[in-house]
């Protein structure tokens, strides 16, 4: 019984939504009537003749007033539309009719789920929305010492946001601070040297840190004793700080030699600090935190030191550093090592090697990148670019080998559609951010920065790329909507690229969004009132003529239909009408 008045009632409601939706249209033509019917009582008739006579005293000069303003009032509401639309992707009007005024009319969202299994679908997209609009770390993020800030100094511009910066703040104080830092003075500072705004601020922490690290070396016997007694009390430790080493290397270091230098002291300090917590990490939680954080601080030391063998030429010594850190660490995949890997073996041109790795990692359960989805397509693509001829191609038919390597460039173009562009050069490369969002225009100058190079190394790649990848887009016609070897594109790209990229980039967006309808409507009212304008200034009489005659025009419908209710009704309920 509860189950039947539940149902009546949800009926009801539905019925008293759908009704209000067209009660207004009845108001509107219920007060059209009841305007028509008082006309005499309110003397609408005697109200619109004063009008017209008002208007027909009226010169040019007041038309061409008129007309102007209109002109200009609707041009700046098109400059604004333009903007928000440039800048949000999306028109204001229409976003402030969508949410204000649509549920005042009584409008329902149809995207609604109407049951628990719609619900479930609905949460599993937004995870995958989620997960897909997730910032990650840049694995080939530049020093910002050595090479961010030589551009700076160089254009004047500022390669790296706002934002950008503060996530990458963020992620120091993830990797390197712990709980006990407070514990120990020169990890104290640099604690809060992760989380200084100002950059000299920051180097000046790091170097108050190693001058107290230089302090406690000089007194050392002194202190040993008292070093021993704190440490069995409270766990403090007067160790080497490898993190204000890191901030010097990253920061303060010009040159790729210099950043070299102080990340291999660095290397020293962390080495000591990660073979000490390492024997400690059992004894307790605070002691698992600091090994936690002695391993991340290990791992990016080498890691930018093979980075910097690798900006400095040599390559192979490089190569073997990452399979290293692999091997030793072969759980920290959240660095994107293999990334790094990659990029080094196609320069030494090892592509069995590139190959073996790609085996492993572009495997259906694992994150894919840009990086391994063109990656993978390049290597199909240099077994017949060199060969390959479209105009061939199209009388003979694709090889099996032709048509793998399109099927790997049209997989690569799904995952991120903006590289081509940069690696065809059809746009301007800008130094990559230290973060990226997959499959958005981030990764894509990411990876382009540093593989553009090895698809020009392999003849004929370029050229089968050209050929191949505006096809993808006519497998995917509704790309927001449904993918066909990956998730549909998400819709945040735009927005999250806005936020990593400097402003004098022009974001490559995907897919193209037309322009909304009220820029259309506001260009189309502000040309036509600016035309009327000049008309009316050049033809002052003309002008007056055609727009009597429109108006005669305009109303003449209405002037017939009066006459007819007028024929058809009786006089007398008119009269006694026009009484009440």
């Amino acid at each position: 019984m509860a189950e039947v008045s539940s149902s009546l009632l949800e009926q009801l409601k539905s019925c008293i939504v759908c009704s209000w939706t067209y009660l207004w249209t009845l108001w509107f033509f219920l007060m059209l009537f009841l305007v028509y019917i008082l006309r005499v009582p309110l003397k609408i008739n005697d109200n619109l003749s004063t009008v017209s006579m008002f208007l027909n005293t009226l010169t040019p000069k007041f038309y061409v007033a008129l007309t102007g303003t209109s002109s200009l009032i609707s041009g700046l509401i098109l400059i604004f539309e333009w903007w928000y639309f440039r800048k949000y992707g999306t028109s204001f009007i229409e976003q402030v009719s969508v949410s204000h005024l649509r549920p005042l009319l009584g409008g329902v969202d149809n995207t609604a789920p109407s049951n628990s299994t719609s619900n479930n679908g609905d949460t599993d997209s937004n995870r995958q929305s989620v997960s897909e609009c997730k910032v990650w770390r840049n694995p080939l993020n530049l020093f910002r010492g050595a090479e961010y800030n030589r551009y700076t100094w160089v254009t004047g511009r500022e390669p790296l946001t706002y934002y950008d910066m503060n996530l990458s703040a963020q992620d120091h104080q993830t990797f390197f601070t712990c709980e006990t830092d407070h514990l120990r003075p020169a990890d104290a500072i640099m604690q809060k040297a992760w989380r200084e705004r100002n950059p000299q601020a920051r180097i000046s922490a790091a170097h108050e840190a190693l001058e107290l690290n230089e302090i406690f070396y000089h007194w050392r016997p002194l202190l040993q004793p008292l070093q021993a007694k704190r440490r069995t009390q409270n766990g403090i430790n007067f160790t080497m700080c490898a993190t204000a080493y890191i901030l010097l290397a990253e920061e303060e270091a010009t040159t790729i030699v210099e950043a070299e230098r102080l990340f291999k002291q660095a290397l020293k300090a962390g080495e000591v600090c990660y073979r000490r917590s390492q024997q400690l990490q059992h004894h307790g939680a605070q002691y698992e935190a600091q090994h936690r954080r002695d391993t991340n601080v290990l791992v990016y030391i080498k890691r930018r030191l093979a980075m910097c063998s690798r900006k400095l030429g040599r390559t192979r010594e490089a190569v073997k550093m990452m399979r290293d850190l692999m091997k030793e660490f072969p759980l920290l995949s959240m660095f994107n090592i293999h990334e790094n890997l990659l990029e080094a073996l196609l320069e030494l041109q090892a592509y069995a090697d590139v190959q073996a790795v790609l085996a492993k990692y572009d495997d259906i359960s694992l994150p894919k990148s840009a990086t391994i989805c063109y990656t993978a397509a390049l290597l199909k693509a240099r077994a017949v670019s060199d060969k390959f001829s479209p105009e061939a191609a199209s009388r003979r038919g694709l090889s099996t080998a032709e048509m793998n390597a399109v099927e790997a460039i049209h997989r690569a173009v799904e995952f991120n559609p903006h590289v081509p562009k940069y690696l065809l050069e059809m746009k301007s490369l800008i130094l990559p951010p230290e973060h990226i969002l997959k499959r958005g225009d981030s990764e894509a100058i990411a990876y382009a920065f540093f593989h553009l190079q090895h698809w020009k190394r392999v003849e004929g790649a370029l050229n089968l790329l050209h050929c191949t990848w505006e096809g993808t887009f006519r497998m995917i016609p509704y790309p927001l909507e449904k993918g066909h070897l990956f998730y549909p594109y998400p819709i945040c790209t735009e927005t999250a690229d806005r936020e990593l990229l400097p402003s004098f980039h022009e974001v490559s967006v995907y897919p193209k969004k037309e322009l909304p309808f009220f820029i259309l409507f506001t260009a189309g009212l502000c040309s036509f009132t600016a035309m009327l304008a000049l008309l009316t200034h050049q033809f002052p009489e003309l002008m007056g003529v055609f727009a009597k005659a429109f108006l005669s025009t305009l109303f003449a419908p209405l002037n017939f239909v009066m006459e007819k209710v007028e024929s058809i009704l009786p006089s007398s309920l008119w009269h006694q009408l026009t009484r009440i």
